[in-house]
């Protein structure tokens, strides 16, 4: 009987994401994310990248704005300072069009995302990636 219910449970999960999560392919899309973002515990770096966004390691689940140390935008500060907390759908949304998502979240039509990649597939893969990176 426990089986069914974990096998219906997982179905009910891939149809409200519509696709599996992969993590695999989420390390492979993360590659268009290297030339800003980096995933290091510390002095182990687990995604070799660049350093001028933040550090993403434990960002599902962690609140906006929350590297310290990184110089975050004005809009990504009021979006902490309003409660914005990294969950797997804001993040999604966030990866399709990051400015658009402030804007929406803010309701700020000049909110701005430093962020300029738009991720148009792949989000949950990147999302369950980087889940698979936390703290403790």
């Amino acid at each position: 009987m426990l089986k069914v219910i974990g096998a219906s449970a997982l179905l009910v999960s891939i149809a409200t994401t519509g696709v599996a999560q992969d993590i695999a392919s989420g390390e492979k899309i993360m590659r268009k994310c290297k030339a800003c973002h980096t995933v290091s515990n510390g002095d182990e770096v687990l995604f070799k990248g660049g350093k001028t966004g933040p550090n993403l390691f434990g960002v599902v689940g962690q609140a906006a704005a929350g590297v310290d140390g990184y110089k975050y935008s004005k809009s990504m500060i009021a979006a902490r300072e309003a409660g914005l907390v990294w969950d797997e759908d804001n993040l999604a949304a966030y990866l399709q069009d990051p400015s658009k998502f402030l804007k929406e979240y803010l309701d700020d039509s000049g909110a701005k995302s430093k962020m300029s990649l738009k991720l148009r597939k792949g989000m949950e893969d990147v999302i369950a990636y980087l889940g698979s990176f936390a703290e403790g």
